[in-house]
């Protein structure tokens, strides 16, 4: 069983999953991953998740629709998009902004602050 404050990343890339998790545990924050949004589902549904990490494009599904699959599982949780494919200004990530499928969007390659400061107002807001 993982802790409330556990971060759920969602990246086919083991790279980025290895980044995320390094920064995430240097600030004292559980994670755990998964490539795909199958089992990030799964994992949304049995655990108690304070955010999710989730890749714009992955191998069984767009990150998008998989943002919006794992809130309407876990009510509250908060999604973030991560993407190398995205720009923030692009017309779809505006829209899920304002839709409210993602609560931000963090670009490839992401700057470790960035992704601290997103960490600390999902624990504030929780």
């Amino acid at each position: 069983m993982t802790s409330p404050a556990t971060v759920l990343i969602v990246d086919d890339e083991p790279d980025v999953c290895w980044a995320l998790q390094r920064i995430l545990n240097a600030t004292g924050i559980l994670s755990v991953t998964t490539p795909n949004g199958h089992e990030a589902l799964r994992l949304a549904r049995q655990e108690p998740l304070l955010l999710a990490f989730v890749d714009a494009k992955l191998p069984d599904g767009e990150g998008l629709e998989l943002a919006r699959r794992l809130r309407e599982a876990a009510p509250g949780l908060r999604a973030v998009l991560i993407s190398g494919y995205f720009y923030r200004d692009d017309a779809e990530i505006v829209e899920a902004l304002a839709a409210g499928v993602i609560d931000s969007f963090v670009g490839k390659p992401f700057p470790h602050d960035a992704i601290r400061t997103i960490v600390r107002n999902a624990h504030a807001r929780r």
